[in-house]
This record gives structure tokens, sequence and C-alpha cells, in this order.
């Protein structure tokens, strides 16, 4: 089984990247979907444990929790701490399942994938990229975006140069989807002839 991490900068394509992959009959785990699912589920009862009154009604409220952890370095190794593990475990049962199910590769969507050192769970690693500007663009085109978030968002994620350098294969995403979808396809055909 070929572990395949995803990942890329805010606004570069990654989701949109992923969905070529699943729509190529290759499995996603989705690191983010699984967080939500878990704040919702096996993630509330540490979390409150942690940070009691973030889970009105019994689902964490994400903007309370990140007003709960916001400055403190702390606080937010003790939220990492809950919430890695829980997602480590919902990864390895998805690389079982999808094993059972006869597929050679499996993509793991990580975006914090090299900030978090989840290369290490990886044998490749794409990412996605796009010039700073479309970046910039596609990003400040979001619903309730602004430029002091972007750039709070940006200060967690290594540069796109440098996980441009670190990873094995890169999708430009700046070409219009056609060109993205060519380039999945040419990577899925590759991968196929090392995972036989």
């Amino acid at each position: 089984m070929l572990k395949l991490g995803l990942t890329g900068s805010i606004g570069t394509g990654k989701s949109t990247t992923a969905a070529m992959f699943r729509a190529s009959g290759i499995p996603v785990h989705d690191a983010d979907a699984t967080v939500h699912r878990l704040y919702s589920g096996a993630a509330v009862g540490p979390i409150v444990e942690a940070f009691p009154g973030v889970a009105p009604g019994g689902r964490i409220d994400r903007k309370a929790l990140a007003a709960a952890v916001a400055g403190d370095a702390e606080r937010f190794r003790r939220l990492e701490a809950i919430v890695h593990p829980l997602v480590r475990e919902e990864e390895q049962n998805a690389i079982l399942t999808a094993a059972a199910r006869g597929h050679r590769m499996i993509v793991l969507d990580i975006p914090l994938l090299f900030e978090t050192g989840a290369e290490n769970r990886c044998d490749l690693v794409l990412t996605t990229f796009v010039a700073d500007a479309e970046q910039h663009r596609r990003v400040m085109a979001r619903p309730g975006m602004t430029e002091a978030l972007f750039h709070a968002i940006l200060a967690r994620q290594i540069p796109q140069a440098e996980k441009c350098r670190r990873a094995h294969a890169r999708i430009d995403t700046g070409h219009g989807l056609e060109a993205a979808q060519r380039e999945v396809r040419a990577l899925i055909r590759a991968l196929a002839g090392i995972v036989k």
C-alpha cells in the first residue's frame, strides 16, 4: 500500500487536487474532515476536560476553542496532544480499510503535513503550489477573509517554496483545472507502475 501524502498552503488547490484523486477511484483520507468529525465525537470529552466551556450542546465550537488557545503555545500543544493521536488512529483505520478493499494506494490529505512531521508516515509527498499573487487572490475571495487572518494562517505554514523543495512531486494549480487534472492523471499512471 503506497501512502501518498498530499499537502499545500492555503489557496493552492489542495482540496481540489484531492477531489481529482477521489474521482480517479483512489481513496483519500482528509485530516481536516476527520478533525471536524472528532469535534462532534471522540474528541469532545477530552477537549472539554482540558478547555471547559468550548462545547455548548455537546459539539466543539471551533471559535470558542480557538479563543481558548489563542496566543498560548502551551495550551495549543495540549490541544494537539489530544487531537493528533485521534486523527492518526482514524488515518490508520482508513489505510487498513483501503488495503482490505484491494486498493494499492491511498492519499493522505494533510494540510500541515511538513509542519507536524507527518511526512514520516508517507512513502511519497505531493504538494500543490501556485504563484503568490494567485494564492492571495484566491484566499482573499473567501468569505470573512482579511489580510490579517491570511497572514496569520501563512505564519503557521512553511513557505510554498520550501514545501516544493521537500516534496517528491509538485502540481502547479495556476493553469486551470484541466491542466491540473492532466498532471494528476500522469502522476497516478507513474505511481501505478511503482505499486504493481
